[in-house]
């Protein structure tokens, strides 16, 4: 009788896990974006803020799923795997984002204001408590799909589970779980707002002020370490 501890791993488990691990860490990195959290707890303050909230995640995780479906629709047809190793194109595609993400972090790091208490928000932040929900639930979306950092990371995050090799099912669950952990970043706030009663202003708006001063170092370090990241396994694809 075998010993189910001893027995192999199925390579189809190997190879999904292979895939979590490549990804989790671009999720992280989607998820610890300053400025989409600093806009829902703005939205949060609102009159409509319970509504408006809710709404301004639903577009983000919509964004984050479209552009990762979109990803995962060119890559499987366009031969992203060849004998469950990724394509040449998947590692040049990296190399690429990986290249973009570090200067783009070192021109952030650069921008940074020598003082953090000095540091301001984007303008369009000043016209959140104007906007219909059906314009908030489009800010969400933009956010996540178009954002300088977030779109190459969820490209990325596409290309490497489109290039696993994995079976449509396997590649939609690996999908859905880079949006959930990229998402944690906002769900933060708006668990704190539902849930934290009088004490959630006071919560939400230290939050605030601190991803305020800090945005855009938090942004270049993010840049710099995840652009080192993809310019890593892009090279490891195009060598091997």
């Amino acid at each position: 009788m075998l010993d189910p501890i001893a027995a192999p791993t199925h390579p189809l488990e190997v190879t999904m896990g292979k895939v979590l691990g490549d990804v989790l860490g671009l999720a992280a990195g989607v998820a610890i974006s300053p400025l989409p959290i600093i806009a829902i707890i703005l939205i949060l303050a609102t009159p409509r803020g319970r509504l408006n909230g809710q709404l301004f995640a639903v577009g983000w995780i919509l964004g984050l799923a479209a552009l990762g479906a979109v990803m995962l629709g060119i890559a499987s047809p366009a031969g992203a795997s060849a004998h469950n190793h990724p394509a040449t194109w998947v590692g040049a595609l990296k190399l690429a984002l990986g290249v973009f993400l570090v200067l783009f972090g070192a021109r952030q790091w650069h921008r940074r204001p020598a003082d953090a208490s000095q540091a301001q928000l984007p303008k369009w932040m000043d016209a959140i408590d104007r906007l219909t929900p059906v314009k908030v639930f489009g800010l969400g979306l933009a956010l996540a799909a178009l954002n300088a950092k977030n779109a190459p990371l969820t490209i990325a995050a596409g290309a490497a589970i489109g290039s696993a090799g994995l079976p449509v099912g396997q590649q939609i669950a690996s999908l859905a779980i880079f949006v959930l952990i990229a998402t944690l970043g906002l769900l933060a706030p708006l668990a704190v707002f539902l849930l934290g009663g009088e004490r959630a202003k006071t919560t939400l708006g230290s939050w605030k002020d601190w991803a305020a001063q800090h945005n855009v170092a938090v942004m270049a370090v993010l840049f710099f370490v995840l652009g080192l990241k993809l310019l890593g396994d892009g090279i490891s694809v195009l060598t091997s």
